[in-house]
């Protein structure tokens, strides 16, 4: 054993990916000194894109007091990167942690996204990378589109709510006043997840729960996604629901489709390329990677399955060490994930193990690679 490489995401809530990748160097280090490491913090579009960006290439963090989900002013902080590109964190302005208590998709915004969007362009930026786990929102992306000079008017033209609410009352859209940096920037969406906009694998049923929606709360969103889809396909000939990942963050995804013709791809993979991933792990005789929790879900564009794809073009076993091990993870080694850890110690609840957070990874990864070294 002679070149680990460690590309993990944070443990969400606990540590995050570049505290993460150290832990784990440090436990590689404790026991077998002379390995050579490689860390690489990843993010798959949410919590720590900007930082992991930051990390790999180089550059500098922007705040700005922008609108928060439920209209009132936070401060939200963005990646201007060494290349000129922006990387921003839709949590950042409309995520989930700024309506702790206050969780009501059918009154959230994501406004504030599109202003951070605004300050990237009016700094020059003609790439902005958009990270879009974590949301509050389930408004189909017509905050951020405001934000940007689109008009999502009623039926006697005045504006409507600029929320997943305010859906049910949009008549039609106006492009006409949209800021002309738009047209000179390249949109990249950085995605996990590729649910399409409405329907039972869409925005609403699968994510609105997490967002405080009840199914009643659940219905009303998914039938004003289908009624905005409707209207954008009217005004504008493109059909939402045929794009994979239009659902993502209550529907930006559609909305940077549908008004900044934006691309959507892997988080993941956006940020291994930016890193040159592939050349990295080609002389590297174990990959360690990680998430908060594993499970079937993983499948769907997480960081550790996203690994465990580059790494099998190069027969490269990877190791999987996470905060808590969920159902259905069989399929997980028949992508390429070679063993699963969980770094939890005892039986006790996350509010306690939490605390113990750093302390288990490290003695984990020594565990891990005590094993290694007598087989």
């Amino acid at each position: 054993m002679k070149k680990i490489v460690i590309a993990s995401d944070s443990f969400k809530g606990t540590i995050d990916s570049i505290d993460v990748c150290n832990i784990v160097e440090k436990g590689i280090k404790n026991i077998r000194p002379e390995i050579d490491t490689v860390t690489i913090p990843i993010a798959d579009g949410g919590e720590g894109t900007v930082d992991a960006f930051l990390n790999a290439i180089g550059g500098k963090k922007i705040t700005k007091s922008v609108t928060g989900p439920l209209f009132d002013k936070v401060e939200a902080s963005y990646g201007i990167l060494d290349d000129g590109s922006a990387v921003i964190e839709m949590a950042q302005a409309s995520g989930l942690p700024l309506v702790e208590g206050k969780e009501n998709p059918l009154k959230t915004t994501t406004y504030g996204t599109g202003e951070l969007i605004e300050d990237a362009l009016l700094k020059g930026c003609k790439k902005i990378i958009i990270g879009v786990g974590g949301s509050a929102t389930n408004d189909g992306g017509v905050g951020m589109a405001a934000a940007l000079g689109i008009k999502f008017l009623k039926e006697d033209e005045s504006e409507i709510d600029l929320t997943g609410g305010g859906l049910t009352d949009l008549a039609s859209i106006d492009v006409s006043d949209i800021n002309s940096m738009v047209s000179e920037c390249n949109f990249v969406v950085a995605c996990d997840v590729d649910n399409p906009l409405y329907g039972n694998n869409g925005a609403a049923f699968v994510f609105a729960p997490q967002k405080g929606a009840d199914s009643n709360m659940v219905k009303v969103l998914d039938e004003n996604l289908k009624h905005y889809a409707g209207i954008v396909n009217r005004d504008l000939g493109i059909n939402l629901q045929n794009y994979k990942g239009s659902g993502a963050a209550g529907g930006l995804g559609a909305g940077l489709l549908a008004f900044l013709n934006a691309e959507l791809k892997s988080g993941i993979n956006i940020l291994l390329d930016a890193v040159d991933f592939d050349n990295l792990i080609a002389d590297a005789d174990l990959i360690i990677t990680g998430e908060g929790k594993i499970d079937g879900q993983s499948l769907r564009g997480k960081v550790p399955v996203g690994i465990a794809d580059r790494a099998v073009k190069y027969h490269k076993p990877v190791i999987a060490i996470v905060g808590a091990i969920g159902d259905e993870i069989d399929a997980l080694y028949e992508r390429g994930i070679s063993s699963i850890f969980s770094i939890n110690r005892r039986a006790e609840a996350f509010e306690t193990a939490r605390n113990h957070s750093e302390e288990n990874l490290l003695k984990t990864t020594e565990s891990i690679i005590r094993l290694i070294s007598v087989i």
